[in-house]
């Protein structure tokens, strides 16, 4: 068994074809089929069926692919880690994170980096904490940034931002002439809500039973599209306050705090313990740590953290 042949099944593997596999591999198909034949051989065991026009792993090939994955992974490692020493640092950073952290975090730390290491490309992934969790322990991603807690014993946790989150509503609502908003003053009014993530679960748990007295009106993925349709008086919303501060002091959005419900949002950079890091990717949580001061940060006197 050889790299080469390991690096074959795998891309069969994966797109579940041999044709595919041979173009993405540059081959010819009859030269992927021969090499995963004497894989076969070798291991004395059947790595794929074909039902129709599709093939599948079978239990053997489910077994190996595991395997094969970690050895790529391992060789591109040992590759980047040798070519890597005493270079400036080059290469590509993977980095994921949900949409808004991608808007309002990320900006100055990417524009602080690329003036320091402009021979750096970053490439991001843009997803809900939890597929962006799944990516970086499944070592498809370099690192991510998502809200906190997380488990796994696998992952390196750095925390780099604490935003308390904020009511919105546009500037000629009701609530904005009362001296203290209070959870239950909410309850008449449509709601606009996180259609999903870890910010709506976390919020729903916090609002406890008083959550299905909301009056939720609609459901949006995005959180500038929830700040547009609040401004248009179509509803109210919660966000990080530092999300819609812009928009207050260009009159657009009223900005308040909830006072019996203070929610505080964390964001952690995360990476797994186990994998190599390029002088890439250490140069970049070297600018993340230096740079934190940049990073929204607002905290309540007697804050709630979100998965209390």
């Amino acid at each position: 068994m050889n790299l080469d042949q390991i690096r074959n099944f795998h891309a069969v593997a994966v797109y579940k074809s041999f044709t595919i596999a041979a173009e993405k591999l540059f081959r010819t198909q009859p030269a992927i089929s021969t090499q995963v034949r004497r894989l076969e051989e070798e291991l004395a065991a059947k790595l794929f069926d074909r039902i129709g026009k599709k093939i599948f792993l079978t239990r053997a090939g489910e077994v190996l692919f595991t395997y094969a994955e970690r050895l790529l992974s391992l060789h591109d490692e040992a590759k980047l880690a040798v070519t890597d020493i005493n270079t400036t640092p080059k290469g590509k950073i993977v980095i994921g994170a949900n949409e808004a952290t991608f808007l309002y975090v990320l900006p100055e730390i990417f524009s602080i980096f690329k003036d320091k290491y402009p021979n750096v490309q970053i490439s991001i992934y843009r997803n809900f904490t939890k597929k962006v969790l799944e990516k970086v322990k499944t070592n498809q991603l370099d690192f991510g940034i998502v809200t906190l807690p997380v488990s796994g014993d696998e992952l390196n946790v750095l925390p780099i931002s604490r935003e308390e989150m904020w009511l919105i509503t546009e500037p000629n609502h009701p609530l904005n002439k009362k001296l203290s908003c209070e959870i239950n003053d909410l309850i008449p009014y449509p709601f606009i809500f996180h259609s999903a993530g870890t910010t709506r679960e976390r919020l729903m748990k916090r609002f406890g039973d008083l959550w299905d007295k909301l009056n939720i009106s609609m459901e949006l993925a995005s959180i500038e599209t929830i700040k547009k349709f609040v401004s248009i008086g179509m509803g109210i919303s919660i966000v990080p306050k530092s999300y819609a501060e812009k928009e207050q002091e260009e009159g657009v959005l009223y900005l308040q705090p909830i006072k019996s419900l203070n929610l505080i949002r964390e964001l952690g950079l995360i990476h797994r313990k186990n994998r190599y890091l390029s002088r890439a990717c250490i140069t970049f949580l070297e600018v993340i740590k230096e740079s934190m001061n940049c990073i929204p940060t607002s905290y309540p006197n007697n804050d709630y953290r979100l998965d209390r």
